[in-house]
């Protein structure tokens, strides 16, 4: 890997698709991502992509018996701050209240006294680091 970290925002749709099914799976064959990913090109369009992938520093693959088995080589962590933050962007004009109501909407149903005095505390170490 290059000496800076490759940046998800940087990559065409089909490709960060790529590189989240792969980090979902933890490792991959073409024919996996192939499997699970909506509406997929061919299984040489998947290959192709993940070669790029490998070449921009995103995925790295070994070799098992005939079979290649990518792995990404990013972080989780870096990764859903990338996507949060596109998301926050193009979906919420930058209103970060937005997302967490529509998040509490989609969740508010699974959430545990426990979740909310977590989020709670979330938020007030947040105010107390951003406060100057």
């Amino acid at each position: 890997m290059s000496q800076s970290s490759p940046r998800l925002e940087t990559l065409a749709p089909r490709e960060r698709q790529v590189v989240e099914t792969v980090l979902r799976l933890g490792e991959a064959s073409v024919g996996d991502v192939l499997a699970v990913i909506p509406d997929p090109p061919t299984y040489s369009g998947i290959r192709a992509i993940m070669n790029v992938l490998v070449q921009k520093g995103f995925l790295e693959y070994r070799r098992e018996k005939t079979k290649y088995l990518y792995q990404a080589v990013i972080e989780k962590n870096s990764t859903r701050a990338a996507m949060l933050k596109n998301l926050l962007e193009n979906f919420f004009a930058g209103n970060p209240s937005e997302v967490v109501a529509a998040l509490l909407d989609v969740a508010a149903e699974n959430l545990k006294e426990k979740d909310y005095r977590e989020l709670k505390q979330m938020i007030e170490n947040a105010r107390k680091e951003n406060v100057t």
